[in-house]
Parts: C-alpha cells; sequence; structure tokens
C-alpha cells in the first residue's frame, strides 16, 4: 500500500512538472504587464540620452540621404556608373530588412499583446491583413500616379519637344552640348530639337516620372515607420532601453538615408525639391523623439490606443517598404538590360543586397 502511494505521488510529480513548465510561460505572459516600472525609471539621465539621440541620428539621416544626391558631383556615385547599381542594391536590402526584420515582427507582438482585448484582436491576424493591404494600396497609387502623370505630361506637351533633363541642377546643363541639334521648319517658323526619335524621348519621360513617383512613395512608407520609432523612444523613461537604441537607430536612420537618397538622385528633383525631401527624411524621427519627450508624462507605451495605433501605422509602414523594396527597387535594377548582360555587376549587386539586409538584419538585436 505503502509503495503504491508512493508510486503515485512520483507519477504525480512526473506528470506535473512538464505541466508547471509549459504553464509557466502562459502565467506570467496572462499577468499583463501593462503597468509602468517606476524602478525603471530616471527621468534626468534619460533625457540627456534622448538629447544626444536627436542630434545623432539627425547628423546619421542627414550623411546617408546626402551621400547618393552627392552623385551630381562626384562621378564614382553617379547613377550611370555600376558602382551606384551596388550602392542601391545594398540600399535596397537595408530596406527590405527594416520591413521584414524591424517592423513586421514590432507590428505581431504589438497586436497580439495581452494588454490587447481578445476580441477581435486575438482572433484574426491584423498584422499580416494591414501589411497586405497596404502593399496593394501601394502598388495601386504607384500604377494611378504613373499613368496620371504620364497622361498630364503628354496632353501638356502637344507635340513639343519634350527635355527630361529640364529639372537638373544648373551645372549639368553643360551635357546638352554634345546632342546633335537639327531645325525642322513648321507653319510658324522653325524649332530646334535634339535628334532622338519620340520612342526614346517618351521612354526617357516614363522613366524619370517612375522614379519620382517612387521616390516620393518610400518617402512616405520610412517617415511613417521613422515618426513612430521616435515617439516610441522619446516617451521612454528607461536609459537602459534608450541606450542601445541611441547607437542602432543612428545606424538604421543612415542606412535607410542611402536607400531613399539613391531614389532621390534618380529622379532629378529640382534643387528646392530636393532639399526639402531630403530635410523631411532627416528630421522626422528627432521630430518624433521630441514629440515623445513631451507626451513622456502622459503617454503609456501599453495602453489599448499606443498599442493599436502604433501595431497598424508599423504593420502599413511594413507592407509599403516590403512592396517598394522588391518591385520598384530590386526588381526595377535587377531586370535592367544594363545589369542582365553583365555578369560581374550581378555578382556585385547580388552580394551588396545580401550585405545590406544583412547589415540591417544584425541591428535587431538592439532595435
Amino acid at each position: 500500500m505503502i509503495n503504491l502511494q508512493v508510486s503515485s505521488n512520483t507519477i504525480m510529480r512526473v506528470l506535473l512538472v512538464p505541466l508547471l513548465l509549459v504553464m509557466l510561460p502562459t502565467i506570467v505572459s496572462a499577468e499583463c504587464t501593462c503597468e509602468v516600472d517606476a524602478q525603471e525609471n530616471n527621468r534626468t539621465e534619460s533625457l540627456r540620452y534622448k538629447i544626444g539621440a536627436v542630434a545623432s541620428i539627425l547628423i546619421a539621416g542627414g550623411i546617408g540621404v546626402s551621400l547618393p544626391l552627392l552623385g551630381r558631383r562626384v562621378e564614382a556615385l553617379n547613377p550611370e556608373n555600376d558602382i551606384f547599381f551596388m550602392i542601391k542594391a545594398f540600399a535596397a536590402g537595408v530596406i527590405l530588412a527594416t520591413g521584414f526584420v524591424h517592423i513586421l515582427p514590432d507590428a505581431f507582438e504589438i497586436l497580439t499583446s495581452p494588454c490587447l482585448k481578445d476580441n477581435p484582436w486575438g482572433r484574426f491576424p491584423f498584422t499580416g491583413f494591414v501589411a497586405m493591404m497596404s502593399s496593394i494600396g501601394t502598388l495601386m497609387v504607384d500604377s494611378l500616379a504613373t499613368s496620371f502623370y504620364k497622361r498630364q505630361h503628354f496632353n501638356n506637351s502637344g507635340g513639343k519637344q519634350v527635355n527630361v533633363d529640364e529639372e537638373k541642377d544648373d551645372d549639368n546643363d553643360d551635357q546638352h552640348a554634345g546632342h546633335v541639334h537639327v531645325h525642322t521648319h513648321t507653319t510658324n517658323g522653325h524649332a530646334h530639337g535634339s535628334a532622338t526619335t519620340p520612342s526614346s524621348r517618351e521612354t526617357g519621360v516614363s522613366d524619370l516620372i517612375r522614379h519620382r513617383i517612387i521616390s516620393q512613395v518610400l518617402e512616405l512608407g520610412i517617415v511613417v515607420h521613422s515618426v513612430i520609432i521616435g515617439i516610441s523612444l522619446g516617451a521612454s523613461q528607461n536609459p537602459e532601453t534608450i541606450k542601445p537604441l541611441l547607437a542602432a537607430l543612428s545606424f538604421h536612420q543612415f542606412f535607410e538615408g542611402m536607400g531613399l537618397g539613391g531614389c532621390i538622385s534618380q529622379a532629378k528633383f529640382k534643387s528646392l525639391s530636393t532639399v526639402i525631401m531630403a530635410l523631411f527624411f532627416s528630421l522626422t524621427t528627432p521630430l518624433g523623439i521630441v514629440i515623445g519627450i513631451g507626451i513622456s508624462r502622459v503617454y503609456n507605451e501599453n495602453s489599448s490606443t499606443a498599442l493599436i495605433v502604433e501595431g497598424v501605422f508599423n504593420s502599413a509602414s511594413a507592407g509599403i517598404l516590403i512592396y517598394m523594396a522588391l518591385v520598384d527597387l530590386l526588381a526595377a535594377d535587377f531586370m535592367n538590360p544594363r545589369m542582365q548582360s553583365n555578369f560581374r555587376l550581378q555578382l556585385g549587386a547580388n552580394i551588396s543586397l545580401l550585405l545590406g539586409a544583412g547589415c540591417m538584419s544584425v541591428l535587431a538585436k538592439w532595435a
């Protein structure tokens, strides 16, 4: 009888130990840590790190977005050179990893938080759904905007000579000296035009319009994400959380800036438009940090409203960046006849892509 009781106790222990090990994470996660741990908060110390983050991220983002734009003056960074394809592939890998490795996992974690009601947030994969819909929405905007601007441009041109380089900087005007000019007599006298076929001019204008739309939509996706992470950093009161983010987000902004700067460079905007887009990118994360500092006393990152807004915006941003990286940046360049006919360029671009995605993925350990 004693042996039977001992064996039954042993069996119970054998059954209960694994059961407790399985249940323990569930019990811990069920105890929703929605309350702010006051012991980890140090407003004075964290404010110093936040001010440092504003300066560091602003400088890193500014340098990153400016480097590709220097291609107008630095021959090695010119969009017509092979090295530019590799730089752009590296930047596209950074943007792709930002969407897949940084933003999307955070969005999944946020929208499945135990601080949110199980119905509906626990019963439907909102993260994947929002990311999918934002990708489809980006495709629609991309397509509609391209067709609209093409129709508008060719309707306004009315058969006139189309000058693809009309919005280049003044210091690039000398490249027209190499064009062959011809005279064509019309009822109004004579007109000067470049000895290029209408189809080649239309192709040049179409490519220019595509690059401009790509750069604007890409900046939208990056800016949405940058504001969110800036507010999250600014609202945090834990110095141990802020310190690794300071360095990681600086590199993050630098690499993202390179990707965006490459697209802006190819879009050949006027100087003022280029400066505005570069400043807009550089200032968004620091502005988000400032907003986060301002609302840090009332902001609760674990409140349902904050979680829903952050999760939905991160999901949408991830969808936009993944679509832009794969379709508008990588597919467009990797299917380019120039790259298809050059094995060394293909190899270099593929290695650059893997390096960019790898570097950004490693940063996910800290940010």
